[in-house]
């Protein structure tokens, strides 16, 4: 108290006390700042050597031969996690590993790009052709629909839960029109183009039957690159009936009765029953959180085009 009592001559004591203790108070504060960071990033760091020791346990404590495994999960699309270039490098990972005796395909997805898809069911027939004495097998969680079946109708075997859902074998473009709505809200569309199709299915404006008949084209065409795919993969195994194309789905139960699959499995009893080994080893390439920001911000121009573009209508997808 004595330090805080005002010389009897110095003006202004209450100004100067306060803005002292307001120092000392932001100068602790920042203390407490700086040594919170510090406790952060040590808590970071400890976390961080804690998880790459427990993945390199795993590698380590894993026996010689193993089953390779690889998640396709959701939309199969070019920057999702299920896309070709991280399915395609750990499809040849899984390939390469010396004590890999086999490789299971986990699918729980319901399709997407018929590009991605395709890309992945190339890589398969080609890896199988290098590895002759290596299966690939498929098993299906929960849906492996269009994009998903594309895929799987590569593997040499594929297993599914009796309550799985299989199949959708078709391609669709969806979109929306708004002719009506801009009329009765007296908005005029004024669409300037070079040549005379690029306003294809554009959403705002009428429909043109000469349009609607090329998408037609398109869709069929990919429908026929689709039903060839599963034929392809499936052989003989596949039952002859037209519904098999019809974009109906159906249960994994009845998927084998129509050839679309093999038996009921899970990655457990195929490695145990099938391939005969036990142990399995995940080779899914997973992407980090910085490595997600950084590609959504990298590719945040395209993607603003892919939405103008898809807004038009215009977008196949196998699902």
């Amino acid at each position: 108290m004595d330090k805080l009592e005002p010389p009897d001559n110095e003006p202004g004591w209450e100004r100067k006390t306060l803005e002292k203790l307001a120092f000392a108070t932001l100068e602790e504060q920042r203390s407490r700042r700086r040594w919170g960071i510090f406790f952060k990033f040590l808590g970071f760091g400890y976390i961080a050597i804690i998880l790459f020791a427990m993945v390199e346990w795993n590698k380590e404590t894993v026996s010689d031969r193993h089953v390779a495994l690889i998640d396709l999960q959701g939309v199969i699309a070019a920057k999702s996690e299920a896309n070709a270039e991280g399915l395609i490098s750990a499809l040849n990972a899984a390939f390469d590993a010396p004590k890999s005796v086999a490789v299971v395909l986990r699918i729980n997805s319901p399709g997407g790009s018929p590009v991605q898809a395709g890309m992945v069911n190339d890589e398969i027939h080609r890896l199988r052709t290098k590895f002759p004495d290596k299966p690939i097998y498929t098993v299906i969680e929960d849906v492996c629909a269009s994009g998903g079946y594309y895929v799987a109708a590569a593997t040499d075997r594929i297993y599914v839960n009796k309550a799985s859902v299989v199949g959708s074998i078709g391609v669709l473009m969806d979109g929306f029109g708004f002719t009506g709505t801009m009329e009765k809200l007296g908005v005029e569309r004024r669409l300037l183009t070079a040549g005379e199709n690029k306003g294809f299915l554009d959403p705002f404006s009428p429909q043109a039957e000469e349009h609607k008949a090329h998408a037609k084209v398109l869709l069929s065409d990919i429908h026929a690159q689709f039903i060839e795919v599963v034929k392809t993969g499936r052989g003989q195994r596949l039952k002859d009936d037209p519904e098999v194309f019809s974009g109906l789905m159906w249960t994994g139960a009845q998927s084998i009765k129509m050839g679309l699959a093999d038996d009921f499995g899970t990655v457990d009893s195929v490695a145990r029953d099938v391939v005969k080994v036990e142990d399995v080893l995940d080779y899914s390439i997973k992407e980090n959180i910085a490595e997600r920001f950084a590609k959504r911000l990298g590719a945040g121009a395209v993607d603003s085009f892919w939405r103008g573009f898809s807004s038009s209508g215009f977008g196949f997808r196998l699902n």
